[in-house]
């Protein structure tokens, strides 16, 4: 039961000391000689050879925020809200106007219901399944408008019947064939230190059969700090990647960024971030093979959703019949560096 509290103590006080801990900084091996360890102080050009040479071998939604002084109008921005609200939001909007519209035209139908012919006396309930009838230009032919303010109601209701279908079915076909892509981004971002080099990774997977065609990857650190004016400002400065392009994404790729001299988390310490309440923020632009599309996906992580000293777990491996295998049930899977003496 110690040893347990111990081990308990030991991961607690890790946690803590790796929050003041600077980013790049790395866990050297120790001198086989000395028994000390040492510091590996790099170049930024240097850095992203050695990261190279070794990758060769191997939200906050919208409802968080609230807009003072702009009014968001459903009917100033109609398509737009109908494109992007959720699947059952669209369906039962639509469901509800359905209803109403045909209801409308109902209780107009029942100021005269004697202009509509039919076998007994017409009630709003049968006069609304005349008004679907009629919206949906069906026309069974059971029930038929006579006299003048019936038939100036059906010409009016037949016409906007058309104008809604002609609406609902071109705002349907955009919310099936709006370009989505398909990518999964990592539940965490790692600073792992192979070869000793210091690198922010981000891995990414492409979750269709077809390819993602010529990908361009930008990753920025998003801050508040305070302007020489004193107001708070919500600053960007870009994090390069080792690799920003990609000409053909298959299966999964890892996006790196060296933390260099150069690097805006040069001597950052997590503490130091959340403080800013700093961010990474991810996007991803590519061109889907199979539908000729440009697609988007971008995400975005917390200080507290990246591991120190941590690297992703291999998912793609070779299998004895010669296909590649590729595991994504491990795709989130990360495992800490090993500390090697060096011998």
């Amino acid at each position: 039961m110690k040893s347990m509290w111990r081990r308990l103590k030991d991961k607690r006080e890790a946690r803590l000391a790796a929050r003041y801990t600077p980013l790049d900084e790395v866990a050297a091996p120790e001198d086989a000689k000395t028994g000390s360890s040492h510091k590996l102080h790099l170049t930024t050009k240097e850095a992203v050879r050695r990261f190279k040479a070794h990758a060769l071998v191997e939200e906050k939604t919208h409802r968080d925020i609230v807009r003072v002084g702009l009014r968001d109008s459903i009917w100033t921005d109609f398509y737009h809200h109908a494109l992007t609200a959720s699947w059952p939001a669209f369906a039962y909007s639509a469901v509800v106007f359905y209803f109403l519209i045909n209801l409308f035209f109902a209780l107009l139908y029942w100021i005269a219901p004697d202009q509509v012919t039919g076998d007994g006396q017409h009630t709003l309930l049968s006069l609304f399944f005349f008004s679907v009838q009629t919206l949906s230009t069906v026309g069974y032919g059971g029930m038929v408008p006579v006299g003048l303010y019936s038939n100036t109601v059906v010409s009016f209701e037949v016409l906007a019947g058309m104008m809604i279908n002609a609406l609902a079915t071109g705002v349907v076909f955009s919310r099936f064939a709006r370009p989505r892509a398909r990518i999964m981004f990592s539940n965490t971002a790692v600073i792992s230190n192979e070869n000793g080099v210091p690198a922010l990774c981000i891995r990414i997977a492409n979750l269709r059969v077809s390819v993602i065609l010529s990908v361009d990857v930008e990753v920025a650190l998003s801050r508040l700090v305070m302007s020489k004016n004193g107001h708070l400002v919500r600053q960007f400065d870009q994090l390069l990647i080792v690799q920003s392009h990609v000409p053909v994404l298959r299966f999964a790729f890892v996006m790196a960024h060296v933390i260099g001299p150069d690097s805006s988390l040069h001597g950052k310490t997590v503490a130091e971030l959340e403080q800013e309440e700093a961010e990474i923020v991810v996007t991803v632009t590519g061109t889907d093979e199979a539908l000729g599309q440009t697609v988007f996906a971008r995400t975005a992580y917390r200080f507290d959703h990246v591991r120190h000293n941590h690297r992703f777990v291999d998912i793609v491996v070779s299998r004895p019949d010669g296909r590649i295998s590729v595991d994504y049930t491990r795709f989130h899977d990360i495992e800490e560096h090993a500390t090697h003496n060096a011998p």
